[in-house]
């Protein structure tokens, strides 16, 4: 559920070319790390995914390749959100991620991952739009690159970026992924016909 919490409520962060414009939900930090990273495991029905972190926000969060990791027993306190958060995606009662996280990567890679996090749950963009948004067209495959290289697996959404016909095209996680993961965002929900 989304409803009121305990904790403060946590701004979006929007990246735009040196400039932090307030907004929404999502908070993208630049901070350096001065503690100890904790790391969690946990079942998706995607496989094990692992999310790493520390008081001061998420690192990552990455669907493993394979479910030889167990999911862990104790969750560190300063993950345990994100991982309610997670479960709530997965149920499908979440649509929006309230979770502090702290980038890392280049400009231009910060300024890819925040318009990803403007594609609204249930929509789909392609490479060429996600060009088109960052304003320069021509930048379709450093985009794209960008988007491969998302540390924050559904948390930011580069599963909702398709080729411009249409397709399921790139994405770390597996083609059967993404397509899952759009499947359980769209608001048409159909019947396996086979």
């Amino acid at each position: 559920m989304q409803g009121k919490r305990s904790m403060d409520p946590i701004l979006r962060v929007v990246y735009n070319h040196n400039t932090n414009i307030a907004k929404e939900s999502v908070s993208l930090n630049d901070v350096k790390n001065t503690t100890a990273t904790q790391e969690a495991f946990i079942q998706t029905p995607l496989g094990v995914t692992s999310i790493q972190g520390d008081a001061t926000g998420i690192v990552s969060v990455q669907v493993l390749k394979s479910d030889t990791v167990a999911p862990s027993v104790e969750i560190p306190d300063c993950l345990k959100e994100a991982v309610v958060q997670l479960q709530e995606y997965f149920s499908g009662t979440r649509r929006l991620f309230e979770l502090k996280l702290n980038l890392k990567g280049t400009d231009f890679q910060k300024s890819v991952w925040q318009e990803l996090l403007n594609i609204p749950y249930g929509k789909t963009i392609s490479y060429l739009e996600l060009s088109r948004r960052l304003g320069d067209m021509k930048a379709i495959r450093a985009a794209a690159a960008a988007n491969g290289q998302n540390p924050f697996w559904i948390v930011v959404p580069c599963h909702r970026v398709i080729g411009s016909d249409g397709s399921l095209t790139g994405y770390a996680g597996g083609l059967w992924r993404k397509k899952w993961l759009l499947e359980h965002e769209s608001p048409y929900k159909q019947q396996s016909l086979f």
